[in-house]
């Protein structure tokens, strides 16, 4: 089963010798790992939606400040789940998916947490392909232990 370790969300991401990802010298495991190989990924974040807290970054850059997006997408499923209350709408998000001009975003509610985690990825439009960048997060999340 996938773990993902985090650490804080000051640390600096750290590529190592054996290709793995380390934040302030704690692994990202192999969650880090896997959200990297799905093509056109940009970075990924593991966040407590009740909380707004970012549990765990990996990728990124300086125009894409993950816990910044994180946060703001916190908003964005609240705002949902608020959404099918008023609704009366029985049913459970799987993903939310919002679509920029040069990007993919992808929110994938994990079933297994209480329901109060998500997944959220970045992809590169260019280089991503979307029905395969949803089928991995959901055979990452079945094999995810939070």
């Amino acid at each position: 089963m996938g773990v993902l370790y985090v650490s804080t969300a000051t640390d600096d991401l750290v590529r190592t010798s054996d290709n793995s990802v380390r934040r302030g010298g704690v692994r990202t495991g192999p969650l880090g790992k896997k959200l990297t190989t799905i093509d056109g990924s940009v970075g990924a974040a593991l966040v407590d939606y009740e909380s707004g807290m970012c549990l765990g970054t990996i990728g990124g850059s300086r125009d894409l400040d993950l816990e910044v997006a994180a946060a703001g997408n916190t908003e964005v499923v609240r705002a949902k789940v608020r959404t099918m209350a008023a609704l009366n709408i029985n049913d459970s998000v799987e993903d939310i998916l919002i679509t920029l001009t040069r990007q993919y975003h992808i929110i994938r509610l994990l079933a297994d947490s209480g329901g109060h985690t998500f997944l959220y990825l970045v992809l590169d439009r260019d280089r991503a392909n979307l029905a395969l960048a949803r089928h991995h997060l959901r055979r990452i999340e079945s094999s995810l232990t939070v």
